[in-house]
């Protein structure tokens, strides 16, 4: 009974802390300002099923697709398990779903190769960022926290994985052996393989089974409650994400509501925009000027890097890093979050997602090309919150580059972006 305690208590704890995380990443979320995302939904189903349950667009780079569905998968329905791990806590039974016979044995079999597979994949993911440096995983936004994250993840999950496939190589050995408590089920094609490696002393393949069982599931409960601050929160929200995505196309732009009831009030007197909802400005200086979609984005951003390998800016060595725009705009979000835990509002800290967090130089140096849109396995779109930082530099402040302002300049007094008179603009036809 105080195994079943202790485990129950372990159990509740869990649940209770990843959900008051969970709450706060929601709150969070919701900051942002509204936006019509729930039109379509047949279409939203299958942008969904397909990104995300599909993984469609990670397969342009085939091998680490591969891997990844590998892991995925795994993760998935390897944690189908963990049902029978819950009960098996809670109520002290051993194997408790094995009365399903062969359909039992059929599931252990296929956990354990997919929980080979996981394994292998990430021992690969490992070799390839630590080992090989692969490019896109190397870039300096990555340094410190994020690099650790994402190594971090990957030796838990090789560690759970080889703690599942040591756990069943000890309970079959004791099957084997007859011992009480451990009756005949399951069927274990990996595991079977490690039994050699293991001692023929009862007590001692118990000890090795309980310390594996233990280790796994205090794991994955740590694991769960690691998401809300790790990268790896995509498991979940890429899901929710990618329905969410815009389905117009993406080189079309908003109209500003803001600026369409200007230009109304303007041309008709008797118009009265409607009020606004909190600091009413032209584009984005801070992450409340965001949509809650944007916010979204940033923390189902998977720091994976294809925006920014595809970004034509950053390959001509530009300052831009589409990567960068949405950990920014995360790290920003998360540090206004704090400060409504620790006041009951968010306080005025003289910081900003512009300028303190992403400079005049990432924004201008965007090309509005879509690459990174196009690229994100998640549909995550960086573009939207660089075109609105743009838009608040240029509208709010009249800061733009020399270039922008001679064209500004030029469609003002031309009525076109170059610098010659209206009545000269057809003068290329007469070449």
């Amino acid at each position: 009974m105080i195994s079943q305690i202790i485990f129950s208590i372990l159990f509740i704890a869990a649940i209770v802390f990843f959900t008051g995380n969970a709450c706060k990443i929601w709150r969070n979320i919701r900051l942002g300002k509204n936006v019509d995302r729930f039109d379509r939904p047949g279409e939203r189903l299958k942008t969904m099923l397909l990104v995300a349950f599909g993984q469609q667009k990670m397969f342009k780079k085939p091998l680490p697709a591969l891997l990844h569905l590998f892991v995925y998968a795994g993760f998935c329905i390897i944690n189908i398990e963990m049902i029978e791990i819950i009960i098996d806590g809670i109520f002290g039974t051993h194997r408790v779903l094995s009365f399903m016979g062969g359909f039992y044995n059929f599931l252990i079999y296929a956990f354990e190769l997919l929980a080979f597979s996981v394994l292998a994949a990430c021992v690969v993911f490992f070799i390839r960022r630590n080992v090989l440096k692969i490019k896109r995983l190397q870039q300096k936004e990555l340094n410190n926290w994020p690099k650790t994250d994402a190594n971090l993840i990957l030796i838990t999950e090789i560690l759970l994985m080889a703690a599942f496939l040591f756990m069943n190589a000890a309970d079959h050995k004791l099957q084997l052996a007859g011992v009480s408590h451990y009756h005949q089920a399951g069927s274990f094609p990996v595991s079977s393989w490690l039994m050699g490696i293991l001692p023929d002393n009862p007590s001692a393949l118990i000890a090795i089974e309980r310390g594996c069982w233990w280790f796994h599931i205090i794991g994955v409960l740590l694991f769960l409650n690691y998401l809300p601050i790790s990268k790896h929160l995509h498991i979940i929200l890429a899901f929710p994400n990618t329905y969410f995505s815009k389905l117009e196309p993406k080189g079309k732009f908003e109209n500003m509501v803001s600026v369409t009831n200007e230009v109304k009030a303007m041309l008709d007197p008797s118009f009265t925009p409607p009020a606004a909802d909190g600091i009413s400005r032209f584009g984005v200086k801070d992450v409340q000027d965001l949509t809650w979609k944007n916010l979204l984005d940033a923390y189902t951003c998977t720091e994976c890097g294809r925006c920014t390998s595809a970004c034509p800016a950053n390959m001509t060595g530009k300052l831009l890093s589409p990567r960068k725009i949405m950990m920014d705009t995360r790290d920003r979000l998360e540090e206004v979050g704090k400060s409504i835990d620790k006041n009951g509002s968010a306080v005025e800290d003289n910081k900003s997602l512009l300028d303190t967090y992403i400079s005049r130089e990432e924004i201008w140096a965007c090309t509005s090309c879509n690459a990174c849109v196009e690229q994100c396995p998640v549909n995550i779109n960086p573009l939207e919150i660089i075109m609105g930082l743009r838009q608040y530099a240029v509208m709010e402040e009249s800061q733009a580059p020399s270039s922008i302002n001679a064209m500004f300049g030029n469609l003002e007094n031309n009525g076109a972006p170059w610098k010659y008179a209206q009545a000269d603009r057809a003068n290329w036809a007469n070449q």
